[in-house]
């Protein structure tokens, strides 16, 4: 508990996150996360449309966590993220969850969106790995972290799974809102397979530890994203598992933005996946 302990001293007045907004979320203060102290969470099950070497057959255990550090203007997950949808649990409730999760024959915990309820949903893990808790735990976020914070996370977290959206400050300062996104997720990556290493899986071809990243590629932003997969190659090295992803679609506010008011052509994808193949990359299938 001593790890929890230091965790939620980042909680009150807020610097969970980058954003460092400072609300007081322990008086009922909301920053941009919109979250106050308790747990928040929209949805769970177990889910078959995540990576194979997480779903397996029994399903990946999802935790659909509301609110968000980011304001990703085509967000899928749009109504939990932003709209949020979702209802305030207890830490307790939480772990029952996890509990539940696991007894439904899911392979893994999977977080998603946890980073702005960390405090939050890690006293969850401990209490649940208390009552037996057993299968991995997976950190699957935005990649826009506090290092200091990750950095407590070490031997909580089996599973590191960061959407690495771009390196471009143009871009994260006008789709996600964040201008330091891409300084700040390098950091998180490195941070991340510092602690965990490369992806490994058991005989069953089921993920244990290590860094998954995913990266979905955009619109009119090929080069980007080369230049992603390019710095992970060199800096992570070739055996990093990464999910080129090619399922975007504009949700939620993205037409206000004509050039991304479009899903990825065929061709555009290709172009990415055929420089990851080229590059050497371990890639998700």
């Amino acid at each position: 508990m001593e790890k929890v302990d230091k965790l939620y001293k980042y909680l009150s007045p807020c610097t969970l996150c980058p954003r460092n907004c400072k609300s007081l979320r322990d008086k009922g203060e909301v920053g941009f996360c919109k979250v106050t102290d308790k747990p928040m969470v929209s949805s769970f099950g177990p889910h078959f449309g995540e990576e194979p070497v997480l779903v397996g057959f029994g399903g990946s255990g999802t935790i659909f966590f509301t609110g968000c550090n980011l304001e990703c203007v085509f967000c899928q997950n749009y109504q939990i993220s932003h709209l949020m949808e979702g209802e305030y649990i207890t830490v307790s409730e939480l772990s029952d969850i996890m509990i539940y999760l696991e007894e439904k024959g899911c392979h893994n915990i999977n977080l998603v969106s946890p980073t702005h309820q960390i405090p939050q949903v890690f006293s969850a893990v401990e209490e649940a790995k208390r009552k037996g808790l057993k299968i991995p735990i997976v950190y699957n976020c935005g990649g826009y972290e506090n290092i200091k914070v990750l950095r407590e996370l070490q031997g909580l977290v089996d599973i590191y799974m960061p959407d690495v959206k771009t390196f471009n400050h143009e871009f994260s300062k006008k789709y996600l809102k964040a201008p330091d996104y891409p300084e700040i997720v390098k950091e998180t990556l490195l941070e991340m397979k510092r602690q965990v290493g490369h992806l490994k899986v058991n005989e069953y071809g089921l993920a244990e530890k290590g860094l998954m990243i995913r990266h979905l590629v955009m619109p009119g932003w090929i080069e980007d994203s080369k230049e992603i997969l390019r710095w992970i190659a060199e800096n992570l090295g070739k055996e990093t598992y990464v999910n080129v992803m090619e399922q975007y679609f504009p949700f939620y506010k993205a037409c206000d933005y004509p050039e991304i008011c479009r899903k990825t052509t065929e061709e555009e994808f290709n172009k990415v996946y055929s420089y990851a193949k080229k590059l050497g990359l371990r890639l998700a299938v």
